[in-house]
């Protein structure tokens, strides 16, 4: 059995927050893929079911953030997991907005949910690190993370999300490349070949003037009765 955690916050005032993102990723997978109803137990919520060939448990803590460990230890202890078969879904300051990145071990790099479950368990497990970029500076952090994704912010997220799914069953089973690879065909797609550029709308011609009449009136005169 694989383990798949999804760090944010409880509650609805938390829901769209950055900080969950990671609540946000394994609610799309297990919508997807047919997984059992929420319930709760280990101080969380948890989900059951089927990822290609591997059984996976979904988690997400209810105990706020910076204790995420204490569930995630329940967990792993009850049904035997080591460390290396649990996945960790985050949000990654370090990472711009939309960006998906997979790491094995390694430090917590300040994250208060991932320092917590280094404290319970050890740093051998797997995370996806999922990008919500940075604002600029450390004191703005803490407001930044806790604030909800703006409107604009949607598209990308949603791709995002969607890509997780689709790669779901390859992180499951260890291919993290094709992991991957199935989350950049949803951030960005490849263009298509037979795709014909966008037409760019000319600007009319202008008038050709006319010449200018040179002749004097005695001229003009003339030529007309001729």
């Amino acid at each position: 059995m694989k383990l798949f955690v999804g760090l944010g916050n409880p509650g609805g005032k938390y829901a769209r927050n950055r900080h969950n993102i990671g609540f946000m990723a394994v609610d799309r997978i297990a919508a997807d893929h047919g997984f059992a109803p929420w319930r709760s137990k280990f101080q969380g919520q948890i989900s059951e079911g089927r990822l290609g060939s591997e059984k996976v448990l979904l988690l997400k803590p209810e105990t706020f953030m910076n204790r995420s460990g204490q569930a995630v230890g329940e967990a792993l202890r009850f049904y035997k997991i080591e460390p290396a078969d649990m996945v960790v879904f985050h949000d990654e300051l370090d990472l711009a907005p939309g960006k998906c990145r997979v790491k094995r071990g390694g430090g917590h790099a300040g994250h208060n949910g991932l320092r917590s479950i280094h404290g319970h368990v050890g740093e051998g497990y797997g995370r996806v690190r999922l990008g919500i970029g940075h604002p600029g500076r450390k004191d703005l952090v803490s407001a930044y993370v806790l604030h909800d994704f703006p409107k604009a912010d949607a598209d990308w997220l949603d791709d995002l999300l969607w890509g997780i799914s689709d790669g779901a069953a390859a992180l499951a089973e260890g291919d993290t490349g094709r992991f991957q690879n199935a989350v950049a065909l949803r951030v960005a797609p490849p263009r298509s070949s037979t795709q014909k550029p966008k037409e760019v709308a000319r600007k009319p011609e202008a008038p050709t003037p006319e010449p200018m009449d040179t002749r004097n009136p005695l001229q003009k005169l003339v030529d007309k009765f001729r």
